[in-house]
């Protein structure tokens, strides 16, 4: 076999290998407490489909990664709890409140984009002085950490843009150079959908 040939079966290989990694799956690896306990605190690794790639096709309950807000070169591991169009009551915690900026009146916003919601729409719940409501804007989604105490999420830094959803993590597997089969899990969608 010649140089040539082998170069240029290398090249091919390599242009497989970049396409298979941006439009289908990458592997990665996973760290901190905001997602115990479906994700271990350090050593988890990851499949990500990229089919959900900017948000298309996900779902309430998803676990996706995405790119962190508030740090363009980091990356975030979260589970979808709200979608466009649905009316999220904001953490009340004092931690939470601090970070948001308010528009005028009784209802905290966290971006212009976001509609004010009343809280006389909300008169089945009691509601408290802190409570603040916003209605997910389209082309977003509202996402948590599973481990609420240890998460910086939307209740953080606001709605996440759907274009900066790389993925949605379907496995997971803990120290993968065990081989051991009980690590090895699928990761799925933990939300029921109601009964209409």
């Amino acid at each position: 076999m010649s140089v040539r040939t082998v170069l240029s079966w290398a090249t091919r290989a390599v242009a497989v290998l970049h396409i298979f990694v941006s439009d289908v799956v990458e592997l990665g690896e996973t760290y901190g407490e905001s997602m115990l306990p479906t994700l271990q605190v350090s050593n988890d690794h990851a499949i990500i489909d990229k089919k959900f790639k900017y948000g298309r096709g996900i779902q309430m309950g998803d676990l996706i990664v995405a790119r962190k807000p508030t740090e363009p070169e980091g990356w975030i591991c979260k589970r979808i709890t709200g979608m466009p169009g649905d009316i999220i009551l904001i953490d009340p915690s004092e931690k939470s409140l601090k970070n948001l900026s308010f528009k005028t009146g009784s209802v905290g916003v966290l971006s212009d984009d976001i509609k004010e919601v009343p809280k006389d729409d909300f008169l089945e719940r009691k509601t408290l002085p802190n409570d603040k409501y916003i209605i997910v804007p389209e082309g977003h989604c509202w996402v948590t950490g599973e481990n609420l105490s240890a998460s910086l999420d939307s209740r953080t830094y606001s709605v996440l843009p759907m274009g900066l959803i790389k993925g949605k993590l379907i496995y997971a597997w803990y120290n993968p150079l065990s081989f051991n089969s009980h690590y090895f899990r699928a990761v799925s969608n933990n939300f029921v959908q109601e009964a209409d």
